[in-house]
């Protein structure tokens, strides 16, 4: 008996919870939004999310990774806020290019009006148009599906960028002022995530930023509902009590939400504090009934088993932006999915790649033996997707070690280029190979552009959004890895890709492109013979990893990296995490769906991957 059983019939009325932050930036909305989501998602109620950037720019798609982190890419093509990939991974769901609304789209879409004469004259003014227009985006926004079918969600999650405060951010500010009369207080809750330091000259929480945060946001005529506060240890009741005095809330409605061991801990910390029953009540929801949650029973063995881990296995992952981990969140994210699908506890070695080209040792020789030692020291390697010729070679020379050393690799997007231009220029003795985006006067282009993808204007010229890949042979440890399926569909953000042309010349040298693009044209995922695991993906597998689902080229690198691919494959792909995804049978009892959420297991013992090879 599935959770949707306690489902009965729905309000027609949309539920809007709009989540907003104050003091510093990267206090952690993207991860408490999800979690809210993931609570409320736990409770049979479906959820969408919306994220509101107030940069001018239209999307993500031309940022540098220094400048906003990861690019995320959903299955439209959107290029999105990496906000959007938390959503994604905690609420297992789809979303769309819509879902993430910048400052520069809102604009574009007024000024697209007033162009069309749409406003039949009148002055164009931020107030009431641009206010306007973000109303109308979140509610049509909010109404569309998300989970695969075509049942619009219930509640909608709105994350607004920035703090509050923030000039940029002034006119999302008016517009909500204006949404909560709009759909009426029944329908719309408000939450405020805020920093409470703790000084260590002193050791006491200091509520001063916060009740300077919350008078800002009041006076811009949003009252909080909820207040999320962020801190390094738990806060005492005292201190919620002075929040609750100088912040107009109720002392209950005064969050905790501390540094904890993992963000799988995060839903289960808001459910342990009664967050559940609040936004039924506060949100007039009471048509879901809070029978037992299976779903948070998931999260919190996930959390528990997380915290247990003892073994380690050691990644390497080689690329271009390593000062900032945020540049690879989703490979993270990814990487973590299957480490503890594996019962491991991931050591991720973050090298960057231009340190391991022989030219570093002009710059004296501590990073560049600092890198070799490093990834020396891996039981797996990584090279993910990037731009531009900087560390190129580093992860050329990285795809060698990794070829001969006999040491599981995986490279996505530019790793699977990477690794054919190796192989061309040190198998295949081409040694002037190269891909034309670096050396376009290179004789032997083994990595070519695609033009039909290159307008010519940057953002959203490239080869974006979910795909299919056909498999082209049984003989694949990928394709066992998907469980058999004759095609995969994947996201995809590039605009080169492997020359067919020398395609089986590859072949014939025991490089097998073993997926294929459905016209067959393009080389989709590469496998290399005599190899414990040596794949190449073009697509980007980490955008659809999710904590209870791991992607599997991903888990493919981290089994082999134990050593216990083969095992794995031989019992039939079978995995604990797989476990907690199956839905309760018809025949479960209510008693045994209660002690499931109370004792925080899955009710069949799961197969864990402990025997060696």
């Amino acid at each position: 008996m599935c959770i949707l059983a306690y489902r009965l019939p729905v309000d027609d009325k949309m539920k809007y919870i709009l989540v907003t932050g104050g003091v510093i930036s990267g206090i952690g909305k993207g991860v408490i939004a999800s979690s809210v989501g993931t609570l409320l998602k736990s409770y049979g109620i479906r959820v969408t999310s919306i994220k509101i950037d107030p940069y001018i720019n239209i999307d993500a798609g031309t940022f540098s990774p220094y400048e906003h982190g990861e690019v995320f890419v959903l299955d439209d093509g959107g290029e999105v806020d990496l906000d959007l990939g938390n959503y994604e991974r905690f609420l297992d769901i789809k979303l769309h290019r819509d879902n993430n609304i910048t400052t520069g789209k809102i604009y574009q879409h007024v000024i697209n009006k007033e162009r069309r004469g749409d406003y039949l004259g009148k002055t164009v003014q931020v107030v009431p148009h641009i206010t306007d227009a973000i109303q109308e985006w979140v509610e049509r926004v909010a109404n569309i599906p998300v989970n695969g079918d075509q049942q619009r969600p219930d509640v909608c999650i709105i994350e607004l960028g920035g703090t509050i405060g923030d000039i940029e951010g002034m006119p999302f500010v008016e517009a909500f002022r204006q949404f909560q009369f709009r759909v009426k207080k029944e329908n719309f809750c408000c939450i405020h995530v805020s920093l409470i330091p703790q000084p260590r000259t002193t050791g006491e929480h200091k509520t001063k930023p916060t009740q300077a945060s919350v008078r800002e946001m009041r006076g811009l005529g949003l009252s909080p509902d909820l207040i999320f506060c962020r801190s390094v240890n738990p806060i005492n009741n005292s201190v919620k009590d002075k929040i609750s005095l100088f912040c107009h809330v109720p002392p209950e409605q005064v969050i905790c939400v501390h540094d904890v061991s993992s963000i799988y801990r995060v839903p289960v910390l808001l459910e342990d504090q009664g967050l559940g029953h609040f936004f039924i009540k506060q949100l007039q929801l009471t048509h879901f009934s809070p029978g037992p949650k299976k779903l948070m029973a998931r999260w919190r063995e996930l959390a528990n088993r997380y915290e247990r881990l003892i073994d380690e296995v050691t990644i390497a992952l080689v690329g271009k932006y390593t000062e900032l981990e945020d540049a690879y969140i989703s490979v993270v994210k990814a990487l973590k999915h299957s480490a503890l699908a594996v019962n491991h506890r991931l050591n991720l070695t973050l090298i960057e790649a231009a340190d391991l080209e022989p030219e570093r040792l002009n710059d004296g020789p501590s990073k560049y033996h600092t890198a070799w030692h490093q990834l020396v020291s891996a039981q797996g390697i990584l090279v993910p997707g990037g731009f531009g010729i900087r560390g190129t070679e580093g992860k050329i020379l990285a795809c060698q070690w990794a070829r001969e050393k006999k040491i599981p690799y995986l490279g996505v997007c530019l790793g699977l280029q990477c690794a054919v231009i190796e192989f061309a220029r040190n198998v295949l003795k081409k040694k002037d190979a190269h891909s034309t985006e670096f050396r376009p006067e290179t004789t032997n282009p083994v990595v070519i552009e695609m033009p039909e993808h290159n307008t010519g204007v940057m953002g959203g010229t490239m080869r974006l959004g979910k795909r299919k890949t056909l498999f082209t042979t049984q003989e694949s440890s990928l394709r066992k890895l998907y469980l058999g399926v004759d095609y995969v569909e994947e996201r995809h953000r590039h605009r080169y890709e492997v020359n067919p042309k020398f395609v089986d010349l590859f072949e014939s040298h025991g490089m097998k492109f073993v997926g294929r693009s459905e016209d067959g044209e393009r080389m989709e995922i590469m496998e290399l013979s005599d190899h414990p695991y040596f794949v190449g993906v073009q697509y980007h597998p980490e955008y659809i990893s999710r904590p209870l689902k791991p992607s599997c080229p991903y888990l493919g690198l981290l089994l082999a990296s134990c050593g216990k691919l083969t095992s794995y494959l031989s019992r039939g792909c079978r995995l604990s995490p797989q476990m907690y995804l199956e839905e309760p049978q018809d025949d479960t009892s209510d008693e045994e769906l209660s002690a499931l959420d109370q004792n925080g297991a899955a009710i069949a013992k799961p197969v864990l991957l402990d025997a060696p090879e």
